[in-house]
């Protein structure tokens, strides 16, 4: 794979993983639009390792009081709020984790990776995140998250295992329908974010270490490394811009870019 083929995926994903737009799906769309081989799986969670990295960097603070609650939890110590904090990022995380593992032993996401699939979930589940995001209450914050709305959230993200869908966009698009004020659906959303890449980077670089393909894994380290640049400068200017505006250009870009594909996949 060239170092320009390693570029472009990272690029792509930095920018997309914690937009509402859909990294998985423009990670897919990368070989139908250049045509270029498929990067494989391998590379996808490599790229999603090095945003991984890049989230926990800009979030380093929430990290580390999830972190102390997770040590509360584990001792049995009275809850706090980092205690609350990280509950519910684990219940938010459950769902995706039942529901990945069933559909990967299906084989049915690999049968969902097309250009009108994509197309379908980036228009439909952009009306959605717009509706969610004009009519949504703007009146509560990270701290009055329970349990019940954080599994809420995380049944929401089983739809981001269809392409197209974006896994900060459901999640981000529940947290308003709940009523959580932008800038924090979008925080709460790249937290739960973490476990689920993660656990991701944890299988899929265990099977590329075994395979003992050095290549692969040194293609593997210079996609992660650019994801993590990329990534960083795109969750800070996302986090910045919802300060004072809405997720309307992001909604506009997934109307026009599912139109395109359902275009191109059907004309």
């Amino acid at each position: 794979m060239s170092l320009l083929h390693l570029a472009v995926l990272a690029i792509v994903q930095g920018i997309t993983e914690f937009l509402p737009i859909s990294s998985s799906g423009h990670l897919i769309l990368v070989p139908e639009l250049t045509g270029w081989p498929d990067q494989g799986l391998a590379m996808d969670v490599a790229v999603h390792v090095g945003t991984l990295a890049a989230v926990i960097a800009y979030f380093h603070r929430d990290v580390g009081s999830m972190m102390v609650g997770l040590v509360q939890l584990v001792v049995g110590q009275r809850r706090d709020g980092d205690a609350q904090l990280v509950l519910n990022v684990i219940i938010a995380t459950v769902p995706t984790v039942i529901a990945g593992g069933v559909l990967a032993a299906s084989g049915l996401v690999d049968a969902l990776r097309s250009v009108a699939v994509i197309g379908a979930t980036m228009l439909g589940f952009g009306v959605v995140l717009y509706v969610a995001d004009m009519f949504g209450m703007t009146m509560r914050r990270l701290n009055h998250m329970t349990g019940g709305k954080a599994l809420l959230i995380g049944l929401s993200q089983v739809l981001a295992l269809i392409p197209g869908t974006s896994r900060a966009g459901i999640t981000i698009t529940a947290a308003r329908m709940l009523g959580f004020e932008r800038r924090e659906a979008a925080r709460f959303s790249m937290l739960v974010a973490i476990p689920t890449i993660l656990g991701a980077g944890v299988l899929q670089g265990g099977e590329v270490w075994r395979s003992g393909d050095l290549e692969l894994s040194y293609q593997a380290l210079v996609a992660a490394a650019l994801a993590f640049v990329s990534a960083l400068i795109g969750v800070a200017a996302m986090m910045t811009w919802l300060r004072h505006a809405s997720f309307t250009p992001f909604v506009i870009y997934r109307m026009i870019v599912g139109a395109a594909l359902l275009a191109w996949a059907f004309y």
